[in-house]
């Protein structure tokens, strides 16, 4: 026990320290240079009011939702065409970590350039192809900007949906599909009863961890689009930054943190319970 308590100590100064710093600063009237002092529930009143804040709520949830639903799709599609016997298989399989591995700055920075509307890469195909006859603001429109940033949040993270479900099939046994295949299932039959319930703890874990992570994705909306335009992507991290950073007003800042907190247990519940459910269906 004795050898233990200085790693205890350790983790308790980094992870308890912190949390309930930010709870009492929810609770004060904390700005940059100044000792704060205790002010109850008036940060809490004044960042529910705010307008910005609802936006932040339903931008959060549509983001985390809509890019985790994409995440598990493609990286579930990928899985399944990278474990069957294919030519180059280890080659596409390195490959495939290229955009999980490579810096969120450089990655985000890459995804800004082929948006741009003057000289970006997607824009030019877009009109060379004839499909559009003038460029897209895709991060200055409101209609194009949070379907833009969870493309390119997308396309960073889904390969590790993608090497985490291809792991996980390495371990089902070929037994089981030989046997399928000589009683008439289906590929989907096959992947709805095999595949699937063999996949049901990696997928809890995964879905898991990458909700919160998504949840608290800060660096797509912070190098795209900064929260704009009028708030169409201003999510509660945004929010947060916005508050803390530029305006220097670090209670209210921790009071949209601690307002989310709930909200974040609540969809890690829902998604623990939900997949629970499913493996003992």
């Amino acid at each position: 026990m004795g050898l233990l308590a200085p790693t205890v100590l350790i983790l308790l100064g980094l992870v308890l320290y912190p949390f309930f710093y930010a709870i009492w600063l929810a609770f004060s009237d904390k700005a940059v240079g100044s000792a704060g002092r205790y002010v109850g529930f008036r940060n809490f009143a004044y960042v529910i009011a705010w307008p910005q804040f609802s936006a932040a709520v339903f931008n959060t949830v549509i983001f985390t939702f809509s890019a985790v639903a994409l995440k598990f799709v493609l990286g579930m599609s990928v899985a399944l065409v990278l474990n069957q016997r294919i030519r180059g298989r280890n080659f596409f399989r390195a490959f495939l970590l290229l955009p999980w591995v490579m810096p969120a700055f450089v990655v985000y920075l890459v995804w800004r350039w082929l948006y741009d509307p003057l000289s970006g890469l997607i824009n030019y195909a877009l009109i060379d192809l004839g499909l559009v006859a003038s460029p897209i603001a895709f991060l200055s429109d409101r209609s194009t900007a949070m379907p833009s940033v969870v493309v390119a949040h997308v396309w960073r993270n889904f390969p590790f949906y993608a090497i985490s479900f291809l792991a996980g099939m390495q371990t089902i046994s070929q037994e089981l599909y030989d046997s399928a295949q000589v009683d008439g299932a289906s590929r989907a039959q096959q992947f709805r009863y095999i595949t699937l319930p063999g996949l049901y703890q990696i997928i809890g874990v995964v879905l898991l961890l990458t909700t919160i992570q998504t949840a608290n994705a800060f660096e797509p909306v912070y190098l795209l689009t900064g929260g704009g335009p009028s708030d169409a992507t201003m999510v509660y991290t945004m929010l947060v930054y916005v508050m803390g950073m530029v305006n220097l007003r670090l209670g209210e800042a921790a009071a949209v943190s601690t307002l989310f907190l709930p909200l974040l247990v609540g969809l890690v519940l829902a998604v623990t319970v939900l997949l629970h459910r499913k493996a003992n269906a």
